[in-house]
This record gives structure tokens, C-alpha cells and sequence, in this order.
């Protein structure tokens, strides 16, 4: 083993804690911009048009817990071989990530609903997108206010 002095012992110490500083600064994840959610939506879309309505979205309005936030849908619909909905995508316009889930449904599911729970850093906006078989889509939006330390404020 070589011996190192004190002093070189400290300085390399200092680097390693300076580095590791600017790496949790700078190197951190940003959340996703409005933009890249309707960019994630589009893809799902094809660029084609969502209607507004027949979803049904159940999150709370304030989340003291932003780690795991229930979050259930319901999409109206016959779930028929005919006339289902056949996927449904969950976005978030301020998660890293902004696709958060997508569900899969077949006419075996009988109705067009699904739970989970998702983690989010901050208030912001869930967008839920849904797709027929008829090749319609159809789109709905909720806000959600994730408080710092259970604060509810």
C-alpha cells in the first residue's frame, strides 16, 4: 500500500463530495414539459384527434403522499367485440417519464376500467387517453396538487 498524506487524503475527499454536488444538481432527471406530454399523447393518437368525455378519472385533488397516489379510470363503453376500448394511456405532464401506464383491454374484460397507483414529484396534470376499437380516441385531464411533507397547503 502507498502512504498518503493527510492533506491528500483531504483533498481527494473533497473532490469525490464536489463531483457527487454537481452531479445531483446538474445530472438529475427534469420533468417532462406540456410539450412532451402532448408529444406522448400524439404518438399513441397516430396524430389523429381525442374527443373529450366518457372518461371518468378518479385521483384525489391533493396528494400528501406523492410516492403512491391512487389513481382509477372509467371509460364508457360496451366492451363488445364490436365496440371496445382496446388501450388506455396515462400521462403526466411532469413526471420525468410523462407515459406513466398503459392498459391493455379485451372484450374479456367486460368493463373498461383499471386502478393503480402512481408516484408523482408534483402537482401537475394527468392526462388519460383512450382508444376504441373503432379507431376513436378520447381524452380527459385532472390536476393534482402533491403537497411537500404532508403540509396539506
Amino acid at each position: 500500500m502507498t502512504e498518503r498524506s493527510r492533506r491528500e487524503v483531504l483533498s481527494t475527499a473533497w473532490a469525490l463530495g464536489a463531483g457527487t454536488a454537481v452531479l445531483a444538481l446538474v445530472g438529475g432527471t427534469a420533468a417532462a414539459t406540456p410539450q412532451e406530454a402532448a408529444a406522448e399523447v400524439a404518438k399513441f393518437t397516430g396524430g389523429k384527434p381525442a374527443t373529450r368525455g366518457r372518461i371518468s378519472i378518479d385521483l384525489p385533488e391533493i396528494a400528501e403522499n406523492g410516492n403512491t397516489v391512487p389513481l382509477a379510470i372509467a371509460v364508457e363503453s360496451p366492451m363488445t367485440a364490436e365496440d371496445r376500448v382496446t388501450d388506455i394511456l396515462v400521462v403526466s405532464e411532469g413526471n420525468p417519464r410523462p407515459g406513466l401506464a398503459t392498459f391493455h383491454l379485451s372484450p374479456m374484460s367486460g368493463r373498461a376500467e383499471t386502478a393503480t397507483r402512481i408516484r408523482l414529484a408534483a402537482t401537475e396534470n394527468i392526462i388519460v387517453v383512450a382508444k376504441t376499437s373503432k379507431g376513436e380516441f378520447f381524452i380527459a385531464q385532472r390536476p393534482v396538487k402533491v403537497t411537500i411533507g404532508g403540509c396539506g397547503g
